[in-house]
């Protein structure tokens, strides 16, 4: 009790080096690039078509149903019990996977992960609320490598351990029960925040600070109404959960009030929809395509180069000076067809390594996307509006991969084979790519056809 109870320590150090901590340990799971071999393995004697039809898509109705409430409470508890949840949940979830048989125990083990990636959130929003602004920049990044690390360390460990010390699936989760249980522990001696973004916000901004910070939000009306926010919460000492909630709902309207901010929302949703799909279902794949009785495995080699090329590739965005107003939706519809091309190539091919090919390729791209477009939508938005658009993009993706779920995997749909399905998502991404591919060129049309205009204004103003 003490514990959850701690108060922030003076600066910004101790707190990020403990959610340093419990982020490289939740993702140090050497197990998760072989979960399906495991589960259709002599452990769990699951068929492919238990895995693919009635175990896997559990995790996706979970997470839709357990978003938005988490999204609430996560504020309204202020981030550290989401956390230690969180935790708790993986605890749970490697218990189930270990010594828990059957179908129905595997889906209730699809549900506890649901619960993770639900709260994932909370981790994500927690260092801001403990540390000041000026940090911002500075622990986000450490925050966000650490998991990184943690993921490429997890997946090389895991390649290491299968083939070349020939360590069984089961004793890959053993070790990832480990982990997660040592990342549980020091989630324990996170500091409590004293506030939280929407419902335990500080005092009334000073009028003098609105005022500088129009130089970062151009836009007068967010500027307004993130005082006006704050100043209804801050004036009462509970504020009401429904209060806040239709507070939420008016920024949301004036967020999306931005005709590029929803086109750059619509492709998150829209992509990360059919990448959740693919991440959820390429193991099935690969064992489709190389059964692992009969070949050497490497999803672990695999998954670490993957999500190197694509930190590699986010990095680089960074240094790259491009007019992203311009030509950003023209690098989603370019980079969308790559990635339809890598999924129709997954599908098509016999061979494991063209496979595996193709998997680098679709999930290099989307790192790289995805980063461009939270950029272009973080921009001009503040701390507290970015985490508000970003639950709302991801329940979209999650209600967009729930009817995909439904139709083309569930049992209860068209239970498609694993080969069909990647034909679905490389045909999903072309649709992708051929939105944006005639966005782009309006916009281009569109500059074009401004400029004569402009010009003979100026031609006018010249005559007068």
């Amino acid at each position: 009790m003490f514990l959850c109870n701690k108060t922030v320590p003076s600066g910004w150090l101790y707190p990020t080096f403990i959610l340093c901590i419990y982020g490289f340990f939740t993702f140090l799971r050497p197990s998760e690039p072989y979960l399906t071999p495991y589960l259709t393995g002599p452990e769990h004697n699951l068929t492919i078509k238990q895995a693919t039809n009635a175990v896997f898509p559990v995790w996706t109705y979970s997470y839709l149903a357990i978003l938005i409430p988490v999204f609430l409470l996560t504020d309204y508890l202020r981030y550290k019990p989401v956390i230690i949840l969180q935790g708790l949940s993986y605890i749970t979830t490697w218990v189930l996977l270990l010594f828990a048989r059957g179908v129905p125990a595997m889906q209730g083990m699809e549900f506890s992960y649901g619960m993770v990636t639900a709260t994932e959130i909370a981790y994500y929003s927690y260092i801001y609320s403990v540390v000041d602004s000026e940090h911002y920049q500075k622990v986000t990044s450490y925050c966000r490598s650490i998991t990184l690390i943690g993921y490429t360390t997890a997946a090389t460990l895991g390649q290491l351990l299968v083939s070349l010390a020939k360590i069984s699936y089961f004793y890959l989760n053993v070790i990832s029960l480990v982990a997660v249980s040592v990342a549980f522990l020091s989630s324990l001696f996170l500091p409590m925040p004293s506030k939280s973004m929407f419902f335990h916000t500080k005092a009334v901004e000073d009028p003098t600070q609105a005022s500088s910070s129009e130089t970062k939000l151009p836009n007068q009306q967010e500027i307004q109404s993130d005082v006006t926010t704050k100043t209804e919460i801050d004036h009462k000492e509970s504020p009401n959960f429904f209060r806040v909630v239709l507070l939420l709902c008016k920024d949301i309207k004036v967020c999306y009030s931005s005709k590029e901010l929803i086109y750059w929302s619509l492709w998150w949703a829209l992509a990360t929809a059919g990448y959740n799909q693919v991440i959820n279902y390429i193991q099935v794949l690969w064992e489709n395509v190389a059964p692992a009785q009969d070949a050497n495995l490497y999803y672990g080699g695999v998954e670490a180069v993957s999500t190197f090329a694509g930190a590699l590739a986010a990095l680089l965005v960074g240094y790259v000076k491009v007019n992203w107003k311009v030509t950003g939706e023209l690098a989603l519809a370019i980079f969308s067809a790559v990635d339809a091309g890598s999924l129709f190539l997954m599908n098509y091919t016999t061979n494991i390594w063209a496979c595996y090919a193709g998997y680098l390729i679709f999930k290099s791209c989307y790192v790289l996307l995805i980063t461009i477009a939270t950029f272009q939508i973080a921009i001009n938005l503040s701390m507290e509006r970015y985490a508000l658009i970003f639950g709302i993009n991801t329940f979209v993706a999650l209600a967009l991969q729930t009817i995909i779920t439904v139709i083309v995997v569930d049992q209860r749909g068209l239970a498609l084979g694993v080969r069909t399905q990647f034909l679905v998502y490389g045909s999903y991404f072309t649709v992708i790519s051929v939105i944006f591919f005639v966005r782009s060129l309006y916009i281009l049309i569109s500059l074009r056809c401004k400029a004569p205009v402009d010009n003979k204004d100026s031609e006018t103003n010249t005559q007068i």
